[in-house]
Formats: structure tokens, sequence, C-alpha cells
């Protein structure tokens, strides 16, 4: 009789043990094992989003500095304004391209035109986005064509023309021959504009006219730029330097 008892007992203790060590198991399993992946998976995440976070970043200094970078200006300085013999004003400026260290980059033009309201007529191209953040050396920045410059009293047919219409602006050439591309950026210009499929296939986001325009005080100077971004503006007007006295 007590040799049936003896296997039943050692029995009943491997089931006792065999649960003890489940529980043993399951327990450490969830208080030790778990926990111990989730923080791993949760600090994968967290480096993920960290690497996530300094990409953005990357990407958001290079658009910023994108924003503040300058592809095109030029200088406007009011000589004067007075009236002629029939009483209407007039307002003589002197136009100069410069670049960015303020120094002309092509001959100046003086141009007197009726009225203090003038505008600044250009032809902009804009480029899909990711050319510019990839900074592209055709397409990572916006082009623009000084068309003319006329006032709030002239038609704008009658404005002075700065540059071609149709013929890239020299300044882009920097020296050396113009691409094929860029070339025909102007040539076609008015057919880019109105057919979305060509735009498209040439990287072209947006590509219009642009005339800007501002009332100009005599004795000021103002910049009318480009950024590289497609936007263009007028800086507010600074006190012009009077020229230097003569010994």
């Amino acid at each position: 009789m007590s040799n049936v008892r003896f296997p039943i007992r050692l029995l009943v203790w491997s089931v006792l043990l065999v649960a003890v060590a489940s529980v043993s198991i399951y327990l450490a399993f969830e208080l030790v094992v778990k926990p111990r992946q989730a923080l791993q998976d949760q600090i994968r995440e967290q480096h993920q989003t960290i690497l996530k976070l300094e990409q953005e970043k990357q990407r958001l200094e290079a658009y910023l500095k994108i924003l503040k970078h300058i592809d095109r200006r030029a200088r406007v300085e009011v000589l004067r304004q007075a009236k002629d013999q029939q009483g209407n004003l007039q307002t003589t400026i002197r136009f100069t391209e410069i670049d960015d260290a303020g120094k002309p980059v092509s001959a100046f033009r003086e141009l007197t035109l009726p009225g203090q309201e003038v505008y600044f007529d250009t032809l902009v191209i804009k480029f899909d986005d990711h050319f510019v953040e990839q900074g592209d050396p055709v397409k990572g920045r916006a082009l623009m064509l000084f068309r003319r410059v006329f006032s709030s009293n002239m038609r704008a047919e009658d404005g002075f023309v700065i540059d071609r219409e149709g013929q890239a602006p020299e300044v882009y050439a920097e020296g050396q021959d113009l691409s094929g591309f860029e070339k025909e950026l102007w040539k076609r210009f008015w057919e880019l504009a109105n057919n979305e499929k060509l735009a498209k296939e040439h990287g072209v986001r947006a590509i219009h006219g642009d005339a800007p325009y501002m009332r100009l005080e005599p004795g000021r100077v103002y910049e009318v730029c480009l950024r590289s971004t497609g936007e263009v503006i007028i800086t507010p007007g600074t006190q012009l330097a009077p020229p230097p006295a003569i010994p």
C-alpha cells in the first residue's frame, strides 16, 4: 500500500514543481522580460523619432537658408522728382543690377518716368520644391527676367525694356554658355505658362509675370529682389548717400 502512495506523492510533488516553475517563468516573463522588451521597443521608437526629427530639422534649416538667399537684385536710386513744363511730376531713377556684395554686375540705366508709382515688370519661373530643397544646379532656384520698368501714368507697353523677352538674361550665364534647357525655358516661356503637361516635363511648378510697384520718394534707394523660392520683393527705401564732396 505504501508503495502505491509513494508514486502518487511523487506525482503530486512533480505537478506542484511544474506549476511553480510555470508560474515563475510566467512571472519572470511578465515582470522582467516583457517590460524589458517594451522598454527596448520604446527606445527604438524614440531613436527613430529623433532621427526623423533631425532629418526634418536639417530639411527646414536648408529651406530657411534658401528663403533668405537672394538670386537676383537691382538697386533703384531716385535721383530726382520734379514737375515738367506742363506741371506733370517726373521721376528719374538709376536702375543698376547688383550682386550680393552690392557691386554692379551690369551698366546702370537712367530712366525718367511720369508720376511717382513705378512698376518693375518681371517674368518668374519657379521649379518643384524638391529641386529647390536638393539644391539642383539648374532647378534649385527660381529664375527671373527684368522685363521692363513703367509707371502708373503710362502704358506698360511703353515701359523701358531691361532684359529682352524670349532670351535668357545674360546675368545667368556668369561668363559661360547657358544650357539648352535654360535657353528653352525663356524661349518658350508663354508656351510653358499655358501648357500644364509641358511645364511638368520641365519640372516647373509656377511660371508667370509679376509686377510689384512702389511709390518712390526722392533721395531714397530701394532694392528689387528675387528670392530663391520665387518671391519678388521691394525693400523699404533708405536714404540715398550724397555724392562725395569735390576737394
